[in-house]
């Protein structure tokens, strides 16, 4: 007879880090902020950032008509509005 794993077991795996403590703590903090434990939060954000990154790096197909208008618009972005510069601007939470 051999034996299986369950299948909750066979989907899951560990990943241990060493990170410098105020780095936890920082991490703990927010997730705390959201409700959520260290371990959801890590995970959640690992796999939104890995679809982030995956997604800038898919290729994009295009007619050859339709390439000269797309690469003109990307090197001729439009100009920032108020709200998008006044983002800009603004000084990011962790270096205040």
């Amino acid at each position: 007879m051999s034996m299986t794993m369950s299948d909750d077991a066979a989907t899951k795996a560990s990943i241990n880090l060493r990170i410098d403590t105020r780095f936890r703590r920082m991490i703990d903090d927010a997730a705390r902020a959201l409700g959520k434990t260290r371990t959801e939060f890590m995970v959640e954000t690992a796999r939104r950032r890995a679809i982030d990154v995956l997604l800038d790096r898919r290729l994009i197909e295009l007619e050859a008509a339709n390439f000269d208008s797309f690469a003109a618009a990307l090197d001729a972005p439009s100009a920032p509005g108020p709200k998008l510069q006044a983002l800009i601007s603004r000084k990011p939470a962790w270096e205040k």
